[in-house]
């Protein structure tokens, strides 16, 4: 088993869905970001950063009004953001969690690339920028 993380190549394209939805969150704050969720999913959402498997970026757990965002801390600062747009896709978008979904006749890797999709709309100008400098 490796213990190096795999960094993403970006996208040759990001859908027109994923950058209108990503627009309102571009640019957040990590606070910003938490308390947008919360707003739209209505519940209270812990943010923690623990050691993981180079495998795992990150994962969320909801029970009722609560919610808990786990992402890898070994990841640097600019992944664990990604993982946490990543995340709060799933809180927002795919509620039900992934029990629900795996039920579904729509493949899981379906939500995982969506929830990619918008991670990396709403941070393509920040990765331009350190691209630039």
């Amino acid at each position: 088993m490796s213990t190096r993380i795999e960094i993403p190549s970006p996208p040759e394209f990001i859908p027109s869905w994923a950058w209108n939805e990503a627009r309102q969150w571009q640019n957040l704050s990590d606070f910003d970001i938490l308390i947008k969720a919360e707003s739209i999913c209505s519940c209270s959402i812990e943010l923690l950063y623990k050691p993981l498997t180079p495998d795992l970026w990150g994962f969320n757990l909801k029970r009722g009004d609560k919610a808990r965002i786990i992402i890898n801390a070994l990841l640097s600062p600019r992944w664990r953001r990604f993982a946490l747009f990543h995340e709060i896709y799933h809180l927002i978008r795919h509620p039900k969690g992934e029990r629900f979904w795996s039920r579904t006749a729509t493949p899981l890797s379906s939500f995982e690339y969506e929830a990619d999709m918008f991670a990396w709309a709403a941070m393509w100008q920040e990765f331009e920028e350190a691209a630039h400098q």
